[in-house]
């Protein structure tokens, strides 16, 4: 049942001041020492949306107490609907099989969706560390970090998860408190609103459209500082079609990617790595 990971489907942006090399345009060389001794003179960065990933042993008694897809509870918590209870009951040849991408991969830093915990996770990131948000919920983000990469998890932006109510973004630092730091965001934005307008009467649109400001702020927070940032995961947004910018305060004109990528403060005028990739919306009734 396992299929080949949805690489295309996940949007990195890098900010314009950073490129993962030693010759970095913002002046920082960025080379990382592997776990062998061995200088890396960039960091190769990835994005993974995993597809409600959770360990055997936890799925099983999940799966017992699913909610109809349709049902009208929408309780917060740890349960999963009944479609996915049916479709995504992984074997261990799933996981065997989602490992031998994930080696293939072969990243330094791989942004996490839709993963359960860290039990999960390190059944596909084997002898990864892990940095994942605490939801109580079985989608989170976080990060697969290879080992020998200095790091620090900090704490969960919760703004961004709009009172747990959809998913928390996961900070992570690479080279913390040194001139070379760089402050990684993995976010899961609310999904169903690829294309509509986001200030329209769709209600999985107002709720992206409220996720834009906190993000922003994450952003031009690192950007005001003059840190070294980039933003990965699953936007659940085709970002090269949106409206432009505007200048009013007119909310129907609001857009996600001219919003973040305005260059206010200096350092927060992006690059979309996805740009040029054909964008695919995978979104189900199963999704968030």
């Amino acid at each position: 049942m396992t299929s080949k990971p949805k690489y295309r489907r996940m949007i990195l942006v890098l900010p314009l001041l950073v490129a993962f090399a030693a010759t970095a345009c913002s002046g920082r060389p960025q080379a990382a020492v592997r776990s062998d001794g061995a200088a890396r003179q960039q960091l190769k960065l990835a994005t993974w949306n995993l597809e409600w990933l959770i360990a055997p042993e936890t799925f099983r008694p999940l799966a017992q107490n699913c909610l109809p897809k349709d049902s009208v509870e929408r309780r917060r918590g740890r349960y999963i609907p009944c479609d996915v209870a049916r479709d995504f009951n992984r074997s261990r040849e799933d996981f065997d099989a989602l490992a031998r991408y994930a080696r293939q991969l072969d990243a330094d830093v791989i942004a996490l969706q839709e993963v359960d915990g860290v039990a999960a996770a390190r059944l596909v990131f084997r002898g990864y560390a892990f940095c994942l948000t605490e939801r109580n919920a079985v989608q989170n983000n976080g990060f697969a970090i290879r080992p020998g990469l200095p790091f620090r998890c900090n704490a969960d932006d919760r703004d961004l998860s709009l009172r747990d109510t959809v998913r928390r973004g996961a900070w992570l630092t690479l080279f913390p408190d040194t001139p070379q730091a760089v402050h990684l965001l993995s976010v899961h934005l609310k999904s169903g609103c690829a294309r509509k307008p986001l200030a329209g009467s769709d209600r999985a649109c107002r709720t992206l459209l409220r996720q834009v400001e906190p993000l922003e702020n994450w952003i031009d927070a690192r950007a005001a500082a003059g840190e070294a940032f980039a933003v990965l995961g699953d936007f659940n947004r085709d970002l090269l079609r949106e409206p432009p910018a505007t200048t009013t305060d007119d909310i129907s004109m609001a857009s996600l990617w001219p919003t973040i990528d305005d260059g206010t403060p200096a350092g927060a005028d992006l690059a979309n790595a996805a740009e040029g990739e054909q964008f695919f919306n995978y979104f189900t009734p199963a999704s968030l």
